[in-house]
């Protein structure tokens, strides 16, 4: 009976993968919320993401984004009309289909998440000076497969 329990979820790789995931993810909630506020004063930290990916994909549909980020039509729509408030984003009906809306940055909330996103990427390679950079790489590969069987 042990044998088969040591290759499963008592493994320890996977409890170690918990305690580490657990501490990551307790750093990356409280470091979204600075980063939301650095982007704007009044940002909810939940909107950040969704300015990221705004920043990486360019013009999207809002129930893309709101399949994305994992929320419904009606928290997407509460965030986006804020975001629009605070000069972020702005919205434009989709020329493939007029009932649907298409969503991009501003120029302004372009600006302001890149510096953003700078600064962050400048606190990670601070903070990772020691290392190697192919152990960045190897671990920046390692999290991509990870949320990729996340997804599943």
């Amino acid at each position: 009976m042990h044998e088969e329990r040591s290759g499963g979820i008592d493994q320890p790789g996977f409890l170690a993968l918990e305690r580490e995931l657990t501490v990551l993810l307790r750093r990356a909630r409280a470091n979204q919320g600075e980063m939301a506020r650095e982007v704007h004063p009044d940002l909810e930290s939940s909107a950040y993401g969704l300015l990221v990916r705004l920043d990486e994909h360019g013009q999207q549909r809002a129930t893309e984004l709101a399949a994305y980020i994992g929320v419904g039509k009606a928290t997407m729509s509460r965030q986006l009309r804020a975001l629009e408030e605070l000069g972020l984003v702005a919205r434009a009906p989709d020329p493939a289909d007029g009932r649907a809306w298409l969503v991009e940055l501003t120029p302004e909330g372009r600006a302001r998440v890149g510096r953003v996103r700078d600064a962050r990427r400048a606190r990670y390679a601070g903070r990772l000076a020691d290392w190697d950079p192919q152990e960045v790489s190897e671990l920046a590969r390692l999290l991509h497969q990870l949320n990729l069987g996340m997804e599943k």
